[in-house]
């Protein structure tokens, strides 16, 4: 592995409702993050084809067509778009992981919030569909599985990932720092700093990310996306009851903040290295030795991850 890695979080408006003109966006954006060194670029949650900010609206006419709208613009895992996004990686020569609405093959009735995780070789390494949508979330999105609960090894670290709230339910990160998460993925739709503390999604934005790091002893890409108003289509403009302003982090092993993005469009980049992990996990590796299996045990459909794996 290397000594030492670039990490980006990529904060970015996608285009809504037209996942053609978001996947050319971000294969854009993904050379961009690899034309600046990075070896993993990270999106926000559902980046393509946008966060469903309609869900907290009134029912209503236009909400169920920007429901339908939404679900015509999901997209398969593997599929045409994330052809395009492996093509885009591959050239980058830079790992990229992005958050989708995950289409169901089976009855195209149904979307996911999955994170899909593609190497620099072009290839896509797994996805992971968001286990519980988040209250609104729900009429939107399909409950997801643990089958992608999984760390990736790569040349430069062991990679995981979660959406969102993911991290306030707790176990779906412990999965992962058993298996030894090194750089981990949070991806989030983001939200407005000036509304903390009265606003709790974007309090648990950084305080879950922060908490995530130290405790697993990893640096965190703690992606945000960007959804201001004039981004929103004029028709679906009535359906905009708040916006996310982004507020994108990279978070060390320790949960100290490296690097920090505002509101504005940018990519967010930290460069991070194994020896800073190895001093996290020596003074708190939680399935290791800071840890007590005489007491627990955790298995992960049915496969025992603590302690100490199959």
């Amino acid at each position: 592995m290397s000594a030492t890695f670039r990490m980006a979080a990529v904060q970015a408006a996608s285009p809504f409702f037209d996942k053609a003109a978001g996947v050319e966006r971000a294969c854009a954006l993904i050379a961009e993050a690899g034309a600046q060194g990075a070896d993993v670029a990270a999106f926000g949650e559902t980046w393509l084809p946008g966060y469903p900010f309609f869900v907290d609206s009134p029912l209503s006419d236009l909400w169920w067509e920007a429901a339908a709208a939404y679900l015509e613009n999901a997209v398969r895992v593997p599929g045409p778009e994330t052809d395009a996004l492996c093509a885009a990686a591959k050239a980058a020569g830079c790992d990229v992981v992005i958050g989708v609405a995950e289409l169901d093959p089976s009855t195209e009735g149904t979307a996911y919030a999955s994170l899909v995780f593609i190497s620099r070789d072009g290839e896509i390494l797994g996805r992971h569909r968001k286990i519980k949508p988040t209250h609104h979330e729900r009429s939107i999105w399909g409950d997801g599985d643990a089958k992608g609960l999984k760390v990736h090894p790569r040349p430069y670290a062991r990679l995981s990932g979660l959406n969102c709230w993911e991290h306030n339910i707790v176990l779906p990160g412990f999965a992962l720092i058993a298996q030894g998460a090194q750089v981990h993925v949070a991806a989030w739709p983001g939200r407005e700093p000036e509304t903390a503390p009265s606003d709790p999604v974007w309090a648990r934005q950084m305080l879950l990310s922060r908490a995530f790091a130290s405790q697993a002893g990893a640096y965190v890409i703690a992606a945000a996306g960007v959804r201001k108003f004039e981004h929103v289509p004029d028709r679906w403009k009535p359906l905009a009851a708040f916006e996310h302003n982004g507020c994108s982090a990279i978070i060390d092993p320790r949960g100290e903040i490296l690097a920090q993005a505002d509101s504005e469009e940018t990519i967010l980049i930290a460069d991070g290295s194994l020896e800073e992990v190895r001093k996290a996990k020596a003074a708190c590796d939680p399935a290791g030795h800071y840890s007590r299996p005489d007491l627990f045990e955790l298995r992960l459909e049915g496969r025992r991850l603590y302690p100490g794996g199959d």
